[in-house]
C-alpha cells in the first residue's frame, strides 16, 4: 500500500513542479514517481495529461520498483532533482 504525497516549489513567477511522490507504508521509505512542471498560463489539456499518466505510471510499475527509495522525504526529491537536473 501507498500513501501519495504531492509535494510543489515554485520555480519564479510563473512556473512551479510538483513532485509526485510515495511513501510505501510497509517499509516507511519514500520515493519520487515523476515530477510535472507547470507554466503560465496553464493548459487543461496537460493537467489533464498529468493526472493520467500519474494513475498510468502507478498502475504499470510499483512505485519502489521504478524509482529508488529513500528514508525521507526530503532525501528523495533531492536524489530525484540530481538525477533528473532539476532546479
Amino acid at each position: 500500500m501507498y500513501k501519495s504525497i504531492d509535494v510543489w516549489k515554485r520555480l519564479d513567477e510563473k512556473t512551479m513542479v510538483r513532485y509526485r511522490c510515495f511513501q510505501i507504508l510497509i517499509s516507511h521509505r519514500f520515493c519520487v514517481q515523476s515530477t510535472d512542471f507547470y507554466h503560465l498560463p496553464l493548459d487543461e489539456a496537460q493537467l489533464a495529461q498529468f493526472d493520467r499518466q500519474f494513475l498510468e505510471l502507478l498502475c504499470e510499475e510499483a512505485p519502489e520498483v521504478r524509482a529508488e527509495t529513500y528514508a525521507t522525504l526530503e532525501e528523495a526529491i533531492r536524489m530525484h532533482d540530481q538525477e533528473f537536473e532539476n532546479r
